[in-house]
């Protein structure tokens, strides 16, 4: 190798681990915008979701995950014992800002629609079920939690309406597809809403 190929080498370099750095901030980039990597910043260690609310028509639906696991005392629990027609599922955690915001609009709605045939069901994500129990005592949540320490049964909407935000409430139709999808958290006017559209589509 020539004087001058040995130059033209190293000056390559610094340009090289650039591109490599360059690449590695890429990939940060994306990976946070899909709302796959949680940060322990200012949010408090919760992905975000952007607030965008996804409705599907009844043909356009798809089955729902079946959703089974501990409750947050350690019982079995399937969200096909909990009766009802429509499920509404909310991914949740106790150290989330968003989802203590949301805490009492979703008791007061599934106060409200029980009689109506509308269940609801918690899953716990990143958060121990005993801190998640005594906030949901304290607050008098009328509903059940699954613990998905995993988050297996939050990825099992991939083939539905995705969503690794934390909190996520979906709605569940009659016939066990999703219909609805809230990215972020959900006031009592709006998850009213759109539980009466999804009723009324089943009758």
């Amino acid at each position: 190798m020539t004087s001058s190929s040995r130059s033209l080498s190293l000056s390559k370099r610094p340009f090289d681990r650039l591109k490599v750095r360059g690449l590695v901030v890429l990939v940060c980039v994306v990976l946070s915008g899909c709302g796959g990597v949680g940060t322990q910043g200012s949010t408090g260690g919760y992905v975000s979701g952007n607030g965008a609310i996804t409705t599907l028509a009844p043909a356009d639906r798809e089955k729902a995950p079946e959703l089974s696991g501990d409750d947050l005392e350690g019982r079995p629990l399937d969200a096909a014992d909990l009766g009802g027609d429509v499920l509404v599922v909310n991914v949740w955690g106790s150290w989330c800002p968003p989802c203590r915001k949301e805490a009492p609009a979703l008791s007061e709605v599934a106060r409200q629609y029980r009689d109506r045939g509308v269940r609801f069901l918690g899953l716990l994500v990143r958060d121990k079920p005993a801190a998640a129990l005594a906030f949901t005592r304290k607050q008098k949540t009328p509903y059940p939690t699954i613990v998905d320490s995993s988050g297996r049964l939050q990825l099992g909407f991939a083939k539905s309406l995705p969503s690794q935000a934390i909190p996520t409430t979906w709605i569940i139709d009659a016939k066990g597809r999703v219909a609805a999808r809230v990215m972020d958290d959900v006031s009592a006017s709006t998850l009213a809403g759109l539980i009466d559209d999804v009723l009324e589509d089943e009758s």
